[in-house]
């Protein structure tokens, strides 16, 4: 009998097929002593097994390229950490095996991450993932992930590790249900970038049978399980619908009426750019530079290394925009020779901007190099901060780009409350401001983008949210200047219509959510969006903001 279920809708499409669920490894290792003389060959094994998996992981970022490239090399860093990895050899000194000294290690390590805030504690998925490899090695036992079939479906987690989501195949994989996970949580972000349709935060997940059909709106978040054939072929229509209307969207954003929304893609380094590409993007309106960073945390990139990753991204848009975002470090992304690692609250100390200002001689060869790298390109370069708190940040950003000698825009993240609220301030110091909604939710609501459990406060549809979104744009317009959105919020076609009404002026997204931003976008003037702006402010909820701007644009 069919039953309707609401998870969140976090990438666009409809999936239907037969349930099966992620794999798991052994998670628990029998407890056993070993021998005083094994213990040097038990070590020995839990290192081997350590950079097998670190290995593996490196290796899978390779093959999957841009952001997921970043978040699996972290796990990779993760598995590799001298702190743990001298407490498995200290567990296997006092007679632990391999395995179980490897367990015990990250569960303690794991105990720390939970207690360290909610921002490092969203990372104790990531931590788990890595665990459950090194301990699958050791005992032999298959890895955990996705399941072998030959015939398409859709796959039904707990959560979904980077190093799952990164290679699915989308030609077997239709689609992906979680229990955890956010809006923006790392498997949100990885599923719109392979444009597989996602639903994540569904209560009860795991208890979809094996074998089950399910029908997966990952727009509207709904699962239909054993979906009639009647529903089968609404939501089928409805996708076909929507993909006609793909094919016949193209060129720049703009309204019905012809209003310009300029449509710009988040990228994380030079892979992602063939795609942006492809999918039409006007230009780059965030370029995460931390993929750079990663590679080697206990040094920084040379400015020659970055000049050259740069000018791989600004060739690709000649005569197009492309917004550079400075080193964003700190919280879920420590770098060893920047961040302080005895903070307890990473998320409310020292990262992005402040870290940054800790270190001049950091963000001096970053401007530099991005200085260098735009030279002789006919691009328009625009260069931000991130985590800017107040006019007093954004004018020690400003004075930072000036002395390097860089010529281009300079620019603010609005991620924090107080940017928002001193938004025109702020813009006396810089030429533009670009919302991180996913941050600017974060730290609005003290919800955690990577908890599943707070959800519902990490949807952008939040009226307080659309507020603040309000307060910036109409500041910017104030001053004359620009106010983009480059969070995930932008790849929401009907929000991405709300935000164009609330007044801001360029959108940027992952490449494969362009396409469905541009059809929708093109399908109602600038009034009805600004009406549909207004809707959605007066409501008390995301649910209900989203069904009033829905109303109003289908005339209801």
């Amino acid at each position: 009998m069919e039953a309707t279920l609401r998870g969140v809708g976090v990438s666009h499409g409809v999936a239907i097929g037969e349930v099966r669920h992620m794999g798991t490894a052994v998670l628990e290792p029998p407890a056993k002593q070993i021998p005083a003389e094994d213990a040097e060959r038990e070590q020995g094994r839990a290192r081997k097994a350590v950079e097998a998996v670190a290995a593996d992981l490196i290796a899978r970022g390779n093959l999957a390229g841009g952001e997921a490239q970043a978040v699996l090399e972290a796990q990779a860093m993760m598995a590799q950490d001298p702190e743990l990895m001298a407490d498995v050899d200290r567990r296997i000194a006092v007679g632990s095996t391999a395995e179980r000294a490897v367990y015990d290690a990250f569960a303690a390590y794991r105990e720390l991450l939970a207690g360290a805030g909610e921002y490092l504690a969203g990372r104790v998925a990531d931590l788990d993932d890595v665990r459950n490899r090194i301990v699958a090695r050791l005992l032999g036992v298959p890895m955990p992930g996705v399941p072998d079939s030959d015939e398409p479906y859709v796959l039904v987690a707990r959560d979904l590790a980077p190093a799952d989501t990164a290679l699915l195949d989308p030609t077997l994989v239709l689609g992906f249900v979680t229990e955890e996970g956010g809006p923006t949580s790392h498997s949100a972000i990885l599923a719109r970038a392979l444009g597989v349709p996602a639903v994540v935060a569904l209560p009860g997940a795991g208890e979809l049978a094996e074998g089950t059909v399910i029908a997966v709106d990952g727009s509207t978040g709904d699962i239909f399980v054993e979906p009639s054939e009647e529903k089968k072929a609404q939501l089928e229509a409805a996708a076909a619908e929507r993909k006609a209307a793909l094919a016949a969207s193209t060129g720049p954003g703009a309204t019905a009426d012809g209003h310009k929304v300029p449509l710009l893609a988040n990228v994380g380094g030079p892979a992602d750019v063939p795609a942006a590409v492809e999918a039409g993007a006007e230009g780059v309106g965030l370029f995460r530079t931390e993929f750079l960073f990663l590679d080697d945390s206990k040094n920084a990139p040379s400015e020659e290394k970055q000049v050259e990753a740069y000018r791989q991204v600004l060739e690709a848009f000649p005569e197009g925009r492309v917004v550079v975002r400075v080193l964003d470090a700190g919280a879920d992304k420590p770098l060893d020779f920047l961040t302080p690692g005895d903070e307890p609250n990473p998320a409310l100390g020292v990262r992005g901007l402040r870290t940054l200002l800790d270190h001049p001689e950091v963000l001096r060869t970053q401007l530099t190099a991005l200085a260098k790298a735009a030279e002789g390109l006919p691009v328009y370069l625009e260069v931000m901060a991130p985590m800017v708190a107040d006019r007093t940040d954004a004018k020690a950003f400003a004075d930072a780009c000036r002395a390097a000698g860089l010529q281009a825009k300079f620019g603010a993240m609005v991620e924090i409350p107080s940017a928002a609220l001193r938004a025109r301030s702020i813009l006396q110091e810089v030429e533009f401001l670009s919302l991180g909604t996913n941050d600017l939710a974060q730290y609005t609501f003290a919800a955690d983008r990577q908890v599943g459990a707070v959800s519902r406060l990490q949807d952008p549809w939040q009226p307080a949210l659309l507020d603040l979104v309000a307060l910036s744009a109409e500041a910017a317009k104030a001053e004359g200047k620009s106010c983009g959105v480059c969070g995930e919020a932008a790849s929401d076609p009907l929000l991405a219509c709300v935000l164009t009404g609330l007044g801001v002026t360029s959108l940027s997204m992952g490449a494969a959510s362009i396409p469905y931003v541009r059809a929708t976008l093109a399908k109602y003037t600038l009034a009805q969006c600004e009406r549909a702006a207004a809707a959605a402010r007066a409501a008390d909820s995301a649910d209900e903001a989203r069904n009033a701007a829905q109303a109003v644009l289908s005339g209801e």
